[in-house]
């Protein structure tokens, strides 16, 4: 029988990374935190000394990016599957994820349930990938732009019309905060840049759901983009 999948968690954000201690623990005993890590240096450091059987990495750390992280464990250890779980959905992440060894890529508004389940999808030699990047990975390789930034180019005159057609229109301040998210800022973090309180912007944020008939940031970031919403995309 096989052993027990020794998972490598590289997550700065605490209740991330306890939300995939979680996920991990789902699979116990077939599963288990073999270590956790919070920057790229801590996670090569670690890596230095142990093989994980399972990388979930995030890309935005402290340090620098993810990806260097999940190059290091693939160049390494071969046979460590890597996937990434993270607030960024555009292309150039995903690619460039992708073409460092990850075979999974999750966004942070999946489910802990669904995050478990990719492990396990992982173990049995799946790629399991949120909805909104497995159609980023189909529309690139069918040649088409892909993921949000190609999505805000190719809509940048015919997606603005798209969004005054359906009446969608958000305020400066929404608009100001639906672009902070997309670039991977957390609720907090944004409300300090703006200088609003958490509570504050999560109503924003419910309202800008509200108007793009979203539920989740991945899909919010998604529609905006298509729609010609964002500035930083």
């Amino acid at each position: 029988m096989t052993s027990t999948t020794r998972v490598l968690i590289v997550e700065d954000d605490p209740a991330a990374q306890s939300r995939l201690v979680q996920a991990v623990e789902m699979h116990a005993p077939a599963s288990t935190v073999a270590g956790c890590a919070g920057s790229v240096a801590d996670a090569l450091a670690w890596l230095a000394l142990h093989q994980p059987d399972v990388l979930l990495c995030d890309l935005g750390l402290p340090d620098g990016s993810g990806i260097a992280v999940i190059r290091q464990a693939r160049e390494r250890y071969p046979e460590c599957e890597c996937m990434v779980v993270t607030v960024f959905g555009d292309d150039q992440h995903v690619l460039a994820s992708i073409e460092a060894g990850a075979i999974g890529y999750l966004l942070k508004d999946e489910t802990t349930d669904r995050i478990a389940a990719s492990i396990g999808e992982l173990r049995a030699g799946g790629s399991p990938m949120s909805p909104l990047i497995a159609r980023q990975v189909v529309n690139r390789l069918r040649g088409e732009p892909a993921g949000a930034a190609g999505l805000a180019g190719a809509a940048e005159g015919a997606g603005r019309g798209n969004a005054a057609q359906r009446g969608v229109t958000l305020s400066a301040r929404e608009s100001e905060i639906l672009d902070l998210i997309s670039r991977g800022y957390t609720y907090a973090e944004t409300a300090r840049y703006v200088g609003l309180s958490v509570h504050t912007v999560q109503s924003h944020i419910k309202n800008i759901y509200g108007k793009l008939a979203v539920r989740s940031r991945g899909e919010a970031v998604y529609e905006a983009a298509k729609l010609g919403l964002l500035k930083s995309l």
